[in-house]
């Protein structure tokens, strides 16, 4: 075990035995992001990190949000990371308690807008802010940070692909060449090393994971593929739209984004890799009326000579010492309710009716997994903490 992780340890142990410490007056302390009060605020992060033995001090901006409410649910119970900073432009001022009720028994800082936040007493950053916005503001942190962004502005390799697909240009092309792809199974010495992650969509999660196994060793033909995908609400965060209100979501089924998904060139990128040739996916996703939960139905055609018990073999190689993916025992399939509010990616693979064809089932937490989950692997691994640190939460059933 490394020093940073001894000192961890001791100072977590003796959390537990210390009372919790007051200001002077009796009264909680709230750190503030604004220039007058940035000696508080460090003091109060400083205290804060005694207090509460966690080594790494951690941002969160747009914790309004509902990625962001997740990263700060699996937090609460990691033993090394704590938050020092949270923004939330349009909630500045406001307890994370008040915004989200659920997290109303976290001892956190308030929110504060993103310009005032003080970066002096953070050592990483999970960016939960909406595609367009991310950009100028990593590009704005002080360099010593280790960033994971949540949003899609990092996970284009091609600046141009980015502008034709998100409709502006990258405004930071130089971080860009810096960012590494976050999908932690597939990429994880790669992580390691970096200082800047994007973080894979869910809808690319869950194809991803089941399809570059196959891809890699060549049993799935690159044509052909079509992907049945199906999403919570949640997916399309919490502003408000018409277009999720529940009369328009509650008891159908919602098809959208047909042919344009932005998670369309992210989806080939990552399977063009693997295929080291150009892949080319027929992908629709669709909104359930529920609100979190992802299932990707897969349909590929088998390349000459393979069989399905090939397909079932090669994922168990891939995944069989790998925590969050689970391939299911042959013949089980895999549902989104097995999955709810946890890490885990569950996978299995079925023989198509169709003689040479093979239909593979990925389900997955779009909320976790797809999102704030895997930010929180990630960033385990690049500050070199055991990845499932903080993730071992067990779905939630019924």
């Amino acid at each position: 075990m490394s020093c940073a992780h001894m000192s961890s340890v001791r100072l977590y142990r003796e959390w537990f035995r210390k009372s919790e410490t007051k200001s002077s007056n009796g009264r909680k302390l709230h750190i503030r992001g604004s220039v007058a009060s940035t000696s508080q605020s460090v003091r109060f992060a400083e205290s804060k990190s005694e207090k509460s033995g966690k080594a790494v001090r951690i941002g969160v901006l747009g914790a309004s949000g509902y990625t962001g409410s997740e990263i700060v649910r699996l937090l609460a119970n990691h033993p090394y990371f704590g938050i020092t900073v949270m923004t939330a432009d349009r909630k500045a001022g406001q307890s994370i308690g008040s915004v989200f009720p659920h997290l109303i028994t976290q001892d956190l800082p308030d929110m504060v807008a993103v310009k005032d936040a003080n970066f002096s007493n953070v050592d990483a950053v999970f960016c939960c802010l909406p595609h367009g916005t991310t950009q100028d503001i990593i590009a704005a942190l002080p360099k010593s940070l280790k960033i994971v962004d949540l949003s899609a502005d990092f996970r284009l390799q091609a600046i141009a692909e980015y502008e034709e697909w998100y409709g502006q240009p990258h405004r930071a092309p130089d971080l860009q060449k810096e960012a590494v792809y976050g999908l932690t199974e597939i990429l994880r010495e790669e992580i390691k090393v970096a200082r800047l992650v994007a973080n894979p969509g869910c809808y690319p999660t869950s194809i991803q994971l089941p399809l570059v196994p196959l891809l890699k060793a060549n049993l799935i033909e690159t044509r052909n593929l079509i992907i049945d995908a199906k999403s919570g609400v949640s997916g399309a965060g919490r502003g408000a739209k018409e277009a999720n209100l529940y009369t328009e979501i509650a008891e159908g089924i919602h098809s959208y984004g047909i042919t344009r998904h932005r998670h369309v060139p992210e989806i080939e990128q990552g399977l063009s890799d693997a295929a080291n040739s150009k892949v080319t996916v027929s992908f629709t996703p669709h909104l359930m009326p529920m609100s979190r939960g992802m299932q990707s139905t897969i349909y590929v055609e088998m390349t000459s000579g393979v069989t399905i018990e090939d397909l079932y073999q090669q994922l168990k190689i891939a995944y069989e010492d790998e925590e969050f993916v689970i391939l299911l025992e042959k013949g089980v399939v895999p549902h989104t309710r097995n999955v709810r509010g946890s890490n885990y990616c569950l996978l299995n693979v079925f023989p198509d009716r169709i003689p040479g064809r093979a239909i593979i089932v990925s389900v997955i937490d779009n909320l976790v997994k797809g999102a704030s989950g895997q930010a929180l692997q990630n960033l385990n691994v690049m500050m070199g903490y055991p990845e499932n640190t903080g993730l071992l939460y067990q779905p939630l059933f019924p």
